[in-house]
């Protein structure tokens, strides 16, 4: 079942990532000197999610 940039994004926000910025649909989300960027979709595609939850999960201490 697809996620939103809405949803993922909160995840990121509750393990500690904080906004950088929004440009249109894509906002930037920054910890520890990397930035993420997150579409801002309804939908995200299955290959986006994998690769935002792969670094969500790597970023976990």
């Amino acid at each position: 079942m697809p996620v939103s940039g809405k949803a993922l994004a909160r995840e990121f926000i509750k393990r500690g990532w904080t906004v950088k910025s929004q440009r249109g649909s894509h906002l930037k989300l920054e910890r520890k000197g990397k930035i993420v960027v997150i579409p801002m979709h309804k939908e995200l595609k299955k290959g986006t999610e994998a690769a935002l939850r792969k670094i969500l999960e790597g970023d976990v201490e």
